[in-house]
Order: C-alpha cells, then structure tokens, then sequence
C-alpha cells in the first residue's frame, strides 16, 4: 500500500495545503495511506481532526522519507527535497524557469517530480489544470483589491441625491484570471472593456457583459497548447496606443498578462499612469514577474501619480479556503491516474501524467525544462 504525504507548507506567505479532507477520503479509500503533518491545514482553516476523520494519520515534519509521493503546493525548499527518499516522488507548483537548482537536485537524486504548472491544456485534463483554478482565485481577489482601494462606488446608482454613474474598469488579457475578474467587475457594477492577444477572446469578453478592444493588425496569438504565445514588440506597441485611450478614462485597471517564467510584458507605461483619474487604481497581476505595469513594486501597494499599484502577489494564499479546495481536487484528479490496487504507478503512457512530468529515472523530461538546461550548457 502506498503512502502520501501532505506536509505543511513553509514558504513565506503561502497558505493553501495540498489535500482537503474530500480527497483524503478519497484517496483513502483508493487504497493509500494519507499522512497529514500536523498543522498543514491549518492556514487553510482545515483542522487535524478533520483530516483524520477522512482516513488520514497526523504526522511530524520528519515523515518525507517515508512517502512515496509527496503532495504540495510551493515547491520544497533544497533543505526540504533533502527529506525526500532517492527515487521517490513529489507533485508540486515548480515554474522551471526559477527552480533549476532544484531541479538539479530532483534529476541528480532521480526523483520523479511532477509539475501542477505544466499540466497539457487539453481537454481530458481540464480538471486537473492548477494553473486556470487558482487564476480563478486571482481574477476574483484582483477587483475586491481594487474596488476597496477606489474612492468611488463600483456600480450605477440612483438616488434622491442624483445619479452616480458606473466605475469604469479595464482588463489586460482575457485567460482565466482576466475572464474572472471582467465576470467580478460586471456583478460589482462597473463598465468594464477588455483586450487580449487571442482573437478567440472576443466572444468570451463580450459574452460576459463586457466591450472587446481591438487592436489594429491584430491575429490570433495563440499556441497549441492552449497558452498566449510571445508577442513581438510591435503588436504590444499597437495594442498600448490603442487602449491607452481607455486606460485615461479608466477607474480600475486589472492586468493579467503573464507567461509562466519569463519576464511579464509591459503594457501600462508610466505616461499612461499619469493619464489616469486621481484615485484610480492598478492591480498587477503579474507583478511577481516583474509586473506589465512600469511603475509597480512586485509584493507593495504603491501610490504613483495619485494612482494607487496593487503589486501583491499570489492572490490564491489570500484566500486559502478555497483556494486549496480548488488545488486538493486538481491533485487529485492527477493522483487517480497513478492509482493501482493501493499502489502508484508511473503510467507515462498517459498523456496527463507525461506531459507533467518534469524529471524521472535521473533525467530532465519536460522540453521546457530540458532548453533552460541546454541554454546554460551552449553559453559555459
């Protein structure tokens, strides 16, 4: 019978936890023993007694070594993948392009690591894809921030006093977080336009209530794999004179336009901050990769230009209730692809499990991974 581990989560700011009492039970009753360290949920609102009514067995921090397969959210710190057995198994959030050193360590002890941020955008593996669940989280909290932030009322009123016209709100990318947060803003009552790369974006924004900014010479800037692709520095360039006008007149501004470890683009310019109403606000998505706004400080709330930056980042460790219940399915969903008679079994056939997988048997699997490798190599 094989052994999961769900160990309390110690990166600064990080909340959520890996399992719910819902999918220890369920694993449980896959036939694996579910260890909970003691006080993993508890950020999370989830008390060891709960977790052992579902079937799990309370643990100290010292039980890595005895899992065969450790589930987290962050990544484990170098002193914590220490814990872990040679060949053994972990299934976090990684996002490669920060964690090469602990990928070393993974590929050089052959762990086989699987990574909730590379999950395929396919189909068959929506239900397990960590990164659209906890961009719903992010889009959500971005308008609250933003809309606590604001000097002003969210929706049109009418009043014996006169009419309060609608904040208006703009949104950078259409994903998940940007679909999220036009949904937020509308029930919150704002007017709300939105632009994205993706020509297929259109009817999504404009099926939740909101107006769709074109972007001259614009083509759909989507990949294979579901994901925005790169874009040239002249689109960018056309899309900020185009949407500038909107920005200048704009209340709220959300971004979200990010490529998982690489630099964010910038779309809002310093110039385009100062066009903006006194006591609008900015919430910054992708601040924690340097921000697609100029002026915003990655984990601050700045004020620049009487325009309030929200640079907080990962939004999902703010709400960690459901934040985690959302990523304790998505594991789980993941996990019961591996589940044989009690045992896990890496089945690399599987498309889920494979296009996952970031190291296995003392190799680099993930081509993503393999070319930040193959990059330092060519330069040495």
């Amino acid at each position: 019978m094989a052994t999961v581990l769900v160990p309390k989560e110690t990166r600064d700011g990080e909340t959520r936890v890996a399992a719910s009492p819902d999918s220890v039970k369920r694993f449980v009753k896959a036939g694996l023993t579910v260890k909970v360290e003691r006080g993993a949920g508890e950020s999370a609102r989830v008390s060891d007694g709960a977790y052992e009514a579902a079937g799990a067995v309370i643990v100290d921090a010292d039980s890595w070594f005895e899992a065969d397969l450790v589930v987290k959210v962050a990544p484990p710190t170098l002193e914590e993948a220490a814990k872990l057995k040679d060949g053994g198994r972990v299934l976090s959030i990684v996002i490669p392009a920060y964690e090469k050193p602990l990928i070393e360590y993974y590929r050089d002890h052959s762990i086989t690591c699987y990574a909730m941020d590379l999950i395929p955008r396919i189909s068959r593996a929506q239900s397990m894809d960590v990164l659209s669940s906890q961009a719903t989280v992010s889009g959500y909290k971005a308008v609250l921030l933003a809309a606590s932030q604001l000097e002003k009322f969210c929706p049109l009123l009418m009043t014996a006093a006169g009419t309060v016209p609608p904040a208006k709100c703009v949104v950078f990318g259409a994903g998940v977080a940007g679909l999220q947060a036009i949904a937020t803003a509308k029930r919150l009552g704002c007017k709300v336009e939105a632009t994205d790369i993706r020509l297929a974006a259109k009817e999504q924004i404009e099926s939740l209530g909101a107006k769709f900014i074109d972007v001259p010479g614009m083509e759909d800037m989507e990949d294979e794999h579901g994901y925005a692709k790169e874009v040239t520095p002249e689109f960018l360039e056309q899309q900020r004179i185009e949407v500038a006008k909107r920005v200048a007149e704009a209340d709220i501004v959300i971004t979200t336009a990010l490529v998982p470890g690489r630099p964010a683009p910038k779309l809002v310019s310093e110039e385009m901050v100062k066009s903006m109403p006194a006591g609008a606000v900015i919430v910054d998505l992708a601040a924690e990769a340097g921000g697609n706004c100029a002026l915003t400080e990655s984990g601050e709330v700045v004020a620049r230009h009487d325009v309030t930056i929200i640079g907080t980042t990962n939004l999902p460790a703010t709400m960690p209730v459901h934040a985690s219940e959302l990523y304790a399915k998505n594991v789980l969903n993941l996990v019961n692809l591996m589940i044989d008679e009690g045992n896990l079994v890496d089945k690399l056939e599987d498309e889920c499990l494979d296009g996952c997988l970031l190291t296995h048997e003392g190799e680099v699997k993930h081509d993503r991974a393999k070319a930040l490798f193959e990059t330092e190599g060519a330069q040495s």
